[in-house]
């Protein structure tokens, strides 16, 4: 596809990651060729049903161009979410970037909780229990695999 603008002036190395279950963050880089006053802003619509909203904190670099945005009380719908990125210049017309991505697949996980290990020595064994990682889009035990290493001293 066409897209208007001057070549290679759209952001580059896109990427978001959800944490601490509903807080994303969303990075990229300025394009190559972009003019030195390009400033960038990023929109999103996290499903069909809501609105496209602006991002409401942004994350600047030294020069106080936006280059990501942080995102409080993120919600994972089944369906993908569509992010765009715009650039504007006084100069030039800027070509925006956009993505869609389904949110599960960018959230990282918290560590399990609540970790208790409980010792019998005259029998020999341990039973070591813990409280799966909270998330946001789904409430299901088995979505969990676990590995447990154990190092004697």
């Amino acid at each position: 596809p066409v897209f208007a603008g001057m070549n290679r002036s759209a952001i580059e190395n896109f990427s978001c990651v959800i944490y601490n279950v509903s807080l994303m963050n969303c990075t990229w880089q300025a394009g190559r060729d972009a003019p030195g006053d390009t400033q960038y802003f990023l929109y999103w619509q996290n499903s069909r049903d809501d609105d496209e909203m602006e991002c409401e904190l942004y994350i600047k670099d030294e020069n106080g161009r936006n280059t990501g945005c942080r995102f409080k009380n993120v919600r994972i719908e089944p369906q993908k979410s569509y992010f765009l990125v715009n650039g504007s210049s006084k100069d030039l017309q800027v070509q925006f970037y956009d993505e869609y991505i389904q949110l599960y697949k960018i959230e990282k996980l918290m560590s399990p909780s609540n970790v208790t290990v409980n010792c019998d020595q005259t029998k020999d064994y341990c039973i070591i229990q813990w409280q799966r990682p909270q998330i946001s889009h789904s409430n299901k035990d088995k979505c969990f695999k676990y590995e447990i290493n154990i190092k004697y001293k």
